[in-house]
């Protein structure tokens, strides 16, 4: 198990520079290593707010406004708890860590009534843009998982300048609609069963009456390695009472399968994303138990262009940052030292 001084002594060694042509890979330690120091931390300490964009944002902050900026974005079905562990190991190395609500989540809410609740890429990245301009961040280290990946693999892809270096789980997220329009074979099919819920009348309307035991059942069914309490899960399931929720998660997915429309003034970007743009920006990924035979992280390495590094952390299901924080903030570390 990792103690406080081998932590440290990991912090403070020198990031290997990882070859442009290859795919340096490596495993973690064991799982056991891999969860040490994981549920330390139980708050998020005050949340504060912004307008920023067509929201008003809430956001989780650790560290001292003068240190290196780190924005790490959450999945669904999560929230910023997902980085109650990192974000003080951040902290304690000097950065300034910030971790947004996403649109539909927790105590982020819209401007104005008539917004369109919009789950689509290019908005949600977007909305991280505009957070970074609402705090006069010019570039920061992004991290993220799930909805997060997409969101600074969309930032990293359409908006490099912002982008000082990435840590991205699960590699290359960036939604290609006309690839989510040809089948998969059955078994991989079936791992994407709530999608096709979503897709109906009765799975908006399930997930909204049924939305806290939904979410907890998609934590056990990603993460079935991580023994979390209920008190660890309902600190998250606050976020799902948000008044948006409902309509950003499904708007979302409804998206992705082409069964709702996106909104025009996003058409620009959506149109250089289709293209599945390669990113530049310096990169550790990381592979869990969630990606299965992807979690090598060859499927998507060519789309990496800059210096690059991936990581898999057997033993971890899909919420990486709260299952496996020591790693998952050392990875942050390293990729800025790249």
């Amino acid at each position: 198990m990792l103690n406080r001084r081998q932590f440290a002594r990991a912090f403070a060694a020198t990031a290997t520079a990882a070859s442009l042509a290859a795919c340096s890979t490596r495993s973690a330690p064991p799982a056991d290593d891999l969860r040490a120091g994981s549920g330390k931390n139980t708050s998020l300490g005050p949340v504060k707010q912004v307008e920023a964009g067509v929201l008003n944002v809430g956001y989780a902050e650790w560290g001292p406004a003068d240190g290196k900026p780190v924005i790490l974005v959450h999945g669904w079905p999560y929230d910023p708890h997902s980085y109650v562990d990192v974000g003080p190991l951040l902290a304690a190395a000097g950065y300034r860590v910030i971790a947004p609500y996403l649109r539909g989540h927790g105590p982020t809410t819209f401007l104005a009534k008539d917004t369109v609740r919009n789950g689509q890429q290019a908005a949600v990245a977007l909305d991280v843009i505009a957070l970074m301009d609402a705090l006069k961040i010019d570039q920061a280290v992004l991290g993220g998982f799930d909805w997060g990946v997409r969101t600074v693999d969309v930032i990293a892809a359409l908006w490099p300048e912002r982008v000082k270096a990435m840590v991205a789980v699960s590699g290359y997220g960036i939604n290609d609609l006309e690839a989510n329009r040809r089948p998969l074979p059955p078994a991989a099919e079936y791992g994407w069963w709530y999608q096709y819920y979503f897709a109906t009348e009765r799975g908006a309307l399930g997930y909204d009456r049924y939305r806290h035991d939904f979410n907890k059942l998609i934590w056990k069914n990603v993460s079935p390695k991580w023994d979390f309490d209920d008190a660890t899960y309902e600190r998250t399931a606050e976020s799902f009472t948000n008044p948006d929720h409902v309509a950003i998660v499904v708007h979302n997915y409804r998206w992705r399968q082409s069964l709702a429309p996106g909104e025009p003034q996003y058409d620009v970007y959506e149109q250089k994303l289709a293209a599945a743009p390669t990113i530049g920006v310096p990169t550790i990924t990381i592979g869990s138990d969630f990606d299965g035979t992807a979690a090598d992280g060859k499927a998507y390495r060519a789309k990496f262009t800059g210096k690059y590094e991936h990581r898999i952390f057997a033993g971890i299901g899909h919420n990486v940052p709260q299952e496996a924080p020591e790693p998952f903030a050392k990875a942050i570390v390293d990729v800025d030292r790249f």
